[in-house]
């Protein structure tokens, strides 16, 4: 079973950037796609990226699509999540999953608790 803790979220302003790290433990990772979703306050966890086990495939929503860059270093068990020209609308708690390389988060068995990203206007 893989444990996933994320870190790196806080409070920027319009047009900053954040990293974010989702480290893992247990399991291997590099069996697992990871991909990042997000979930602002009454609405719905979103996609937001995704890599493959194999890093060589990415996937990214459109809203987010040339701001954000996600990449993986397995000997590390890590996944980032770069995050640049954030926006207002980017504000959300972001969390990391495991899984199969999807956009849809019932593809994904293993989830971290999630760290807040707060973008200030």
């Amino acid at each position: 079973q893989v444990q996933l803790v994320e870190s790196g979220g806080g409070l920027v302003q319009t047009g900053g950037s954040r990293r974010l790290s989702c480290t893992a433990s247990g399991g291997t990772f590099s069996n697992y796609a990871i991909g990042w979703f997000r979930q602002a306050p009454g609405k719905e966890r979103q996609f937001v990226a995704a890599i493959s086990w194999s890093d060589t495939s990415t996937l990214y929503a459109d809203s987010v699509k040339g701001r954000f860059t996600i990449s993986r270093d397995n000997a590390k068990i890590t996944v980032y999540l770069l995050m640049n020209s954030l926006k207002p609308e980017d504000t959300a708690v972001y969390y990391c999953a495991a899984g199969a390389y999807s956009v849809r988060t019932t593809f994904y068995d293993y989830w971290g608790q999630g760290t807040q990203v707060t973008v200030s206007s």
